[in-house]
């Protein structure tokens, strides 16, 4: 089968849209016709970063929507026919990094780097990484989902277990701050502080719940925090990954002192880091009992995906107010450089 599909040939390249082979499925994967996926930052960081030794030619996108198309002999629960989600957060429990071959697809005869890859009009992956998901769900906006939804809220829900009136400051309003906003809301954390250098965006975050919004570019976020909420939050949650933010987030957590149950606040990284190193103060853990920790995937996907679908139902994760730009496969260019450039208010999707 051929397919249409987005990837990088050469590192540092943009990416281009070529002609790929879908072969048929192995025992245990699963052929699937997309009919959209989400454009996410930590896909720029594979394209771009130094740090990135994954082998070219590189496919990309791990969260979409499609339909299942072919089946291996040995796939479970799942038939043709079947509306799924594409993710790249394994169905069963491991312990220790995700255990799942990669993708059989090829360009040009070379077999792409990659468990997953959503940027094509046909995806071949293995069965733990496909969630089936009830008809009645759109097509469109469920694939973020896949990845900016869980990352974000789950975070918010399973890594730091937030509870109602704990305090939360959120830097990095794009499509994995604003759901992890968004659960911080859901869950009644009271102040809900997010931080951006873009004023839309902030403002686009009171629309999700942030209560306090704060440009970075024209305040120091640690004092801002740290005044509104009289010595720092419970938790700070960074969704972007850059050194700068990366180093602010242990600071702006509560301080803690002597005693078993006298902790301090707790950082949370989320988002892909963009660099290898960064500077921490040790005293922040040893004097004032602060945790820095990290979160990834943090989900569970074959119960946590209907839940917050069910919630969109009900209008109360509003999955289509976060889905602010649609492109299509010809514009992933575009679409990378407009994420880029910061030109992306929520998430975008590509629609097939």
């Amino acid at each position: 089968m051929k397919s249409m599909a987005a990837i990088q040939t050469e590192f540092g390249k943009n990416v281009q849209v070529e002609e790929i082979d879908i072969p048929d499925p192995l025992d245990e994967q699963v052929v699937i016709k997309l009919k959209s996926t989400g454009v996410c930052h930590s896909q720029l960081h594979h394209m771009k970063s130094p740090s990135d030794k994954t082998q070219r030619p590189l496919s990309l996108g791990h969260e979409g929507t499609g339909y299942v198309e072919k089946l291996g002999k040995n796939v479970k629960n799942l038939k043709e026919g079947d509306k799924v989600i594409v993710t790249w957060v394994g169905k069963n429990s491991y312990k220790g990094p995700l255990n799942v071959p990669k993708t059989t697809a090829t360009y040009n005869g070379v077999e792409l780097s990659g468990l997953t890859f959503t940027w094509s009009q046909y995806t071949i992956v293995h069965e733990n990484l496909v969630v089936k998901i009830k008809d009645e769900y759109p097509d469109d906006v469920s694939c973020i989902v896949g990845c900016a939804v869980l990352t974000g809220g789950g975070a918010v829900l399973h890594t730091a277990n937030v509870k109602p009136f704990d305090s939360v400051a959120i830097y990095g309003m794009g499509g994995v701050g604003l759901s992890a906003l968004k659960m911080a809301a859901m869950l009644n954390a009271y102040p809900i502080i997010a931080v951006d250098i873009v004023d839309a965006k902030l403002e686009f975050a009171k629309e999700f719940g942030a209560t306090h919004v704060i440009n970075s570019l024209n305040e120091d976020p640690i004092q801002k925090i740290q005044e509104i909420t009289s010595g720092g939050v419970d938790y700070a949650f960074d969704a972007i990954g850059v050194k700068q933010t990366m180093e602010q987030i242990l600071p702006s957590v509560r301080k803690g002192g002597s005693g078993a149950e006298n902790i301090g606040g707790k950082a949370v990284l989320i988002g892909i880091p963009a660099v290898n190193e960064i500077f921490v103060n040790p005293e922040n853990f040893m004097y004032f009992h602060k945790q820095y920790i990290g979160s990834l995937g943090a989900t569970y996907p074959e119960r946590d995906f209907d839940m917050y679908l069910q919630w969109h139902k009900e209008g109360k994760f509003p999955l289509d107010k976060l889905v602010t730009d649609r492109y299509t496969l010809e514009d992933i260019g575009i679409a990378c450089d407009d994420l880029h450039n910061g030109k992306i208010t929520g998430r975008a999707i590509v629609e097939f």
